[in-house]
């Protein structure tokens, strides 16, 4: 190479360099992923709800999120569609992990459906340990003022009442927005059809200790059943906690709902799927929520209510609540895969 070409070039190449580590000159980056289409994405709280579903996944793929709580930072999906997340306990952890799954450009969500599958504790007066309940209304109560019951007046029912109202009986203005929500019927009554004659895992350990109820359904074997769930971070345990609990749900929806399970995080994650329904990333009409009872919410007559809550490990619905979950869930998973050419228009009659 001529001298004076070969000071040009070099000089040139330098130039080029220079500009690159500037930024002057865009260097050209790999394309984006193109979204995952996801069908199914099964919304789990802590580890043990994720593993009854994730034993049961096929060549499983994660696919690291960002915004992820650092113990659960992975969305795990299958080729054919089915995915699952797991957000973390209580509100906080629920909004925030929603989010960041909503709005990651990983999914495409538009027409995905969601089953929230949680453990929970349940009223005994409709139902029992292992029993999985479909809810129709999602009810928050931690969305409440509060004066210790010793320090209520004499007259009030409890020492609990709406924000913004004068006594327990008064409805509130809702002005949180999140008080109540209520799924879609249609998809509600599906899931519950397709579940309702499922054989729901009991044991010897429940069977001894829900015989210390007087009364059904606390001293049936579980079955699945359709009532409504209650959110709230704070967990509680008795029988004037319990009537509250009722008193709060019929009043919220307007006489049509039913408590029966009680959990932390429902209402946080709808409000997500709200928001990101808004945004054009979601459809909160497809949200479907199974809790199982792990534990009654309230003790049997003659035992304290500390005891019932201290001491619910002995219950022994745990493990069963787990294994219902799955068992109640799956043939709902199951008809939207199956017949995805249908679902993905809507719910079918």
């Amino acid at each position: 190479m001529h001298p004076v070409i070969h000071r040009f070039f070099h000089r040139a190449m330098g130039a080029v360099l220079f500009a690159l580590l500037c930024g002057a000159i865009p260097v050209a980056q790999a394309a984006p992923p193109r979204p995952i289409p996801v069908k199914v994405m099964i919304v789990t709280m802590f580890g043990p709800e994720a593993q009854t579903w994730l034993k049961h996944f096929h060549q499983p793929r994660n696919i690291a999120v960002p915004g992820l709580p650092e113990n659960h930072p992975d969305v795990t999906c299958q080729s054919d569609g089915l995915c699952l997340m797991t957000t973390g306990m209580g509100h906080a952890n629920a909004a925030a992990s929603m989010m960041a799954v909503l709005f990651s450009p990983r999914f495409d969500l538009r027409h995905t459906y969601f089953l929230v599958s949680g453990i929970a504790g349940i009223n005994p007066r409709e139902g029992t340990l292992g029993t999985t309940a479909w809810a129709l209304y999602l009810v928050d109560f931690g969305l409440q003022w509060e004066i210790d019951a010793r320090e209520k007046p004499a007259n009030w029912s409890s020492g609990y009442l709406g924000i913004n109202t004068r006594d327990p009986e008064q409805f509130p203005p809702l002005d949180y927005r999140t008080e109540v929500f209520s799924l879609d019927a249609k998809l509600v009554n599906k899931a519950y059809a397709l579940s309702r004659n499922v054989k729901l895992v009991d044991s010897a350990e429940m069977t001894a200790y829900r015989a210390q109820y007087p009364y059904a359904p606390a001293n049936q074997p579980p079955h699945v059943t359709q009532c409504d769930t209650l959110s709230g971070d704070t967990w509680w345990s008795g029988d004037l906690l319990g009537q509250r609990a009722e008193q709060w749900t019929r009043m919220l929806t307007l006489g049509k709902g039913t408590y029966c399970t009680t959990q932390q995080e429902d209402n946080a994650t709808y409000e997500a799927l709200k928001r990101a329904t808004a945004a054009g990333r979601a459809d909160m009409n497809r949200v479907a929520v199974l809790r199982a009872g792990s534990d009654f919410d309230r003790p049997p007559p003659g035992m304290p209510a500390a005891e019932n809550l201290l001491d619910y490990p002995k219950q022994g619905g745990f493990m069963p609540a787990l294994d219902n979950l799955y068992l109640t869930g799956e043939p709902l998973v199951h008809a939207i895969l199956a017949h995805w050419d249908v679902w993905r228009a809507g719910i079918p009659d």
